[in-house]
């Protein structure tokens, strides 16, 4: 009888400044992990769920100078360091203690960020955005606060599902069908954040959540610059095509550049997962 063969990550990230803005405040993050150790990852590759977890993450830093692209770095580093002690909470599948474990870490960042930025002027006030994904066989488990994304496209579908909620006053009006979507790329206010790590925020309550993940499934984390110049359905045909072609290394590049191409008006970010 043979063993069933565990699935695997393919994944591939990309980052650019953009044509505006003068320095890059978005950082981006993948790791694979075990109760012993963490490996960081390149900007592309494939690897086994097999006997490790993975976790990427995108972060969009605020601040004056250089105190956002501080603040993006602290958080994505942080990560490396508090998920791994996790592990096991993701040994059996889905677990309850999966919130709590990415509410800590979210927490965790945040102290982080409020002690630096109130230690330092050229930090002080520093914020930052977070979405992270957790993949452990069959399960991706999801954390995130302020105006990054994650969206999930299943396998064989053409319509993406934004998992995350936007944490502005606009998303809330497009959750709530008051404004479409473009209306919401567009709005003038659609960069007021309500919420963010770091700052002057007392309390964090990041969205929490957890998707059952199969082969063929793609996901994609993305900070706000990406949404700037592509629409949900231009990205829902562009990782279709990466799907139906098996090959995603050169995904997030493609779509940060489409995207920089129609707007560049803010840093663009995108890492692109898919379980193979």
């Amino acid at each position: 009888m043979h063993k069933k063969k565990m699935p695997s990550l393919k994944w591939s990230g990309w980052t650019d400044r953009g044509r505006v803005r003068p320095n890059n405040e978005d950082s981006f993050l993948g790791l694979q992990f075990d109760a012993r150790e963490v490996f960081r990852l390149g900007k592309t590759g494939e690897a086994s769920l097999e006997t490790t977890d993975f976790a990427f993450a995108v972060s969009d830093g605020m601040g004056g100078a250089l105190a956002g692209e501080f603040a993006s770095h602290i958080a994505v580093e942080k990560i490396t360091t508090l998920l791994p002690r996790a592990f096991q909470h993701s040994a059996h599948g889905l677990k309850p203690g999966f919130a709590d474990v990415l509410s800590e870490l979210f927490d965790q960042v945040h102290r982080a960020l409020a002690f630096v930025g109130g230690s330092y002027e050229e930090t002080e006030g520093m914020q930052t955005t977070l979405s992270l994904c957790w993949f452990t066989p069959g399960w991706m488990y999801f954390a995130h606060i302020g105006d990054s994304r994650v969206y999930h496209l299943p396998r064989h579908k053409k319509t993406i599902q934004q998992l995350t909620h936007d944490d502005t006053y606009v998303g809330w009006l497009f959750r709530n069908g008051k404004i479409s979507e473009y209306e919401a790329r567009t709005h003038p206010r659609r960069n007021l954040l309500q919420k963010a790590l770091g700052g002057s925020n007392r309390f964090v309550e990041p969205q929490v959540g957890a998707i059952a993940c199969e082969r063929g499934d793609s996901f994609l984390l993305c900070t706000d610059g990406l949404v700037d110049g592509v629409s949900d359905s231009l990205l829902a045909e562009l990782l279709c095509d990466s799907q139906s072609s098996n090959e995603i290394s050169n995904a997030s590049q493609l779509l940060v550049e489409t995207s920089v191409n129609n707007s560049g008006r803010d840093n663009t970010t995108a890492l692109v997962i898919q379980v193979v």
